[in-house]
């Protein structure tokens, strides 16, 4: 019997320094490194991007989710970070990016910015399947 993919969704609050073009070359080098490393991994997923926030769904082994996701937990760039949802998944929600880049239009960040205000948001919140929900929905626009 195979090994049951895992899935992670969370937000984090941006802590990099710097102007704007700063800024956008450190969120490049990011998603570089999570596609030069992330096949290897058997990891796939989409990061969304806005208004200072992350919103990362990450899928995979689980053995593979639980050490990407101690690295970003590390990382100095992200901070508050909030798991929303962690658990197998029957099937994956990106199965063919290493990591999607989804940078919202101004709804979606309005919608974004909110889910991590509830710091009692868990594995069954509704507000982890309305992120799921988003980021499939950026993805497929």
């Amino acid at each position: 019997m195979p090994e049951r993919h895992y899935r992670c969704v969370y937000w984090s609050r941006q802590r990099m320094e710097g102007g704007p073009e700063q800024v956008a070359a450190e969120i490049e080098s990011i998603l570089s490194a999570a596609r030069r490393n992330n096949p290897h991994l058997g990891i796939t997923g989409a990061l969304a991007i806005g208004r200072g926030v992350f919103a990362q769904l990450l899928e995979g082994k689980r053995y593979a989710v639980e050490m990407v996701f101690e690295k970003i937990q590390r990382d100095e760039r992200h901070g508050e970070v909030q798991v929303l949802a962690f658990g197998p998944a029957d099937e994956r929600a990106f199965p063919h990016w290493p990591m999607a880049r989804l940078e919202p239009g101004s709804d979606d960040q309005v919608r974004i910015v909110p889910i991590g205000d509830d710091t009692d948001v868990g594995a069954t919140h509704p507000e982890a399947r309305r992120l799921l929900d988003i980021v499939r929905a950026l993805a497929t626009e």
